[in-house]
């Protein structure tokens, strides 16, 4: 691992939703309106989003008072996250930052190597390498070596940050932090990305020593189309990751007050009208999950200009899952000053692990290899473009619950 002082013990909508997208505009309202719907609207969250204490950490992530090391753990906080399960732990000692994988805060079946949890802390690491500089740091990371088919449980450390003193570095990517916020709504295919994108989305990959494989049209654009429905419809006909993703979804103000992490219903990217009647009526898991398969064809994949895969050179070794997540929150980042929406959508990748999990053959690790080559793995995927509806930012847990002092 890191070194021995490290120490363990720390403690979306198809764009018609059926049945369920019939009432829309006024009839949305009526419903609202109806006999003791307002109350019912009120208690649900209809009329507010993104607001209350769990967003706090949005606003005041530069503001609020602490140690140079808490200012830079804030920007860590608001990385992405598979599914906003936000795990990570922070130890803050001196000249340094320890960061912990919170095993305690994993997807089950959807990750069952906990692949998408180091790519999350990688995230973590990316923004807490921005604000050190911006806050007048020089960085130097080291990553664990370990092999995440070996297992572990617990709180273990997988990174840490040394800080020296050094001239302030602010990048625009440290300024886009606030602003950078998962888009699963429509995007403007027409439209298409910058002329650019592709050369600075490279760039950002080599930096971080990972392959990244784009795709606008044609065959291999066709191939991970494909795969990603033929994974997405897997996936949904396994009732044991559709229970372990559900799991994490927060419904109500209530929930989203008292958890403070996972997928809620403002952040599904759903058209106003129908965002009002999932936030009155939520649906169960299975037919939710059952319009998530027909949005991934229908809007995510159908309206989305570019997609993309990131590989590195083994999907289980966690430092190559560790700079995959620095790759994509800094691909993310670039995005945001673009004006562009982003998405991961990893489902294909989610099924090689689950294929290796059941003992199947590896038929998605072989489709997803003819895209990135042999000597590359795939361990991420996403879409692009410029977005139709703005996206609202997620719920993040207070600082005080993820910070440990020394």
């Amino acid at each position: 691992m890191i070194e021995q002082t490290m120490k363990s013990d720390e403690t979306q909508p198809k764009r018609t939703l059926n049945r369920r997208s019939i009432l829309k505009g006024a009839g949305a309202l009526l419903v609202v309106a109806g006999a003791g719907g307002v109350w019912r609207a009120w208690d649900r969250g209809v009329f507010s989003a993104s607001e209350g204490p769990a967003f706090a950490p949005w606003r005041d992530w530069r503001t609020a008072s602490g140690s140079p090391g808490e200012t830079i753990v804030r920007a860590g906080i608001l990385a992405a996250s598979a599914h906003n399960t936000q795990p990570w732990i922070f130890r803050i000692e001196t000249n340094r930052i320890i960061l912990f994988a919170d095993t305690s805060r994993h997807l089950g079946t959807f990750d069952p190597y906990l692949r998408e949890m180091h790519i999350s802390l990688g995230c973590a690491l990316e923004n807490m390498v921005l604000a050190a500089r911006a806050n007048g740091f020089a960085t130097d990371v080291a990553m664990s070596t370990g092999h995440l088919t070996d297992g572990y449980d617990g709180a273990q450390p997988v990174a840490m940050l040394q800080l020296t003193d050094a001239d302030t570095d602010r990048s625009p990517f440290y300024d886009a932090i606030p602003d950078r916020h998962t888009n699963r709504g429509p995007y403007d295919r027409p439209r298409g990305v910058p002329a650019d994108a592709a050369t600075n989305l490279t760039r950002i990959a080599q930096s971080n020593g990972v392959l990244v494989v784009l795709f606008e049209d044609g065959p291999e654009r066709g191939t991970f189309d494909s795969a990603m429905n033929d994974a997405t419809a897997t996936i949904v006909a396994d009732r044991q990751m559709v229970h372990d993703s559900h799991a994490w979804f927060r419904m109500t103000p209530d929930e989203i007050d008292t958890h403070r992490d996972g997928p809620i219903i403002d952040s599904f990217g759903l058209p106003p009208a129908v965002n009002v009647l999932a936030k009155m009526f939520p649906i169960g898991e299975q037919e939710g999950h059952e319009i998530w398969k027909e949005t991934t064809r229908d809007v995510h994949l159908a309206t989305a200009p570019m997609t993309g895969i990131i590989a590195v050179r083994d999907r289980y070794a966690i430092a190559d899952n560790l700079a995959a997540g620095r790759a994509w929150q800094r691909m993310h980042l670039w995005g945001t000053t673009q004006g562009l929406a982003m998405h991961p959508m990893n489902q294909p990748i989610e099924i090689v692990d689950r294929d290796r999990q059941l003992g199947r053959p590896a038929s998605m690790a072989d489709r997803l290899s003819k895209l990135t080559g042999d000597d590359w793995q795939a361990t991420f995927s996403f879409r692009l473009g410029y977005a139709e509806r703005i996206a609202h930012p997620s719920p993040r847990r207070d600082p005080a619950d993820v910070i440990r002092n020394a």
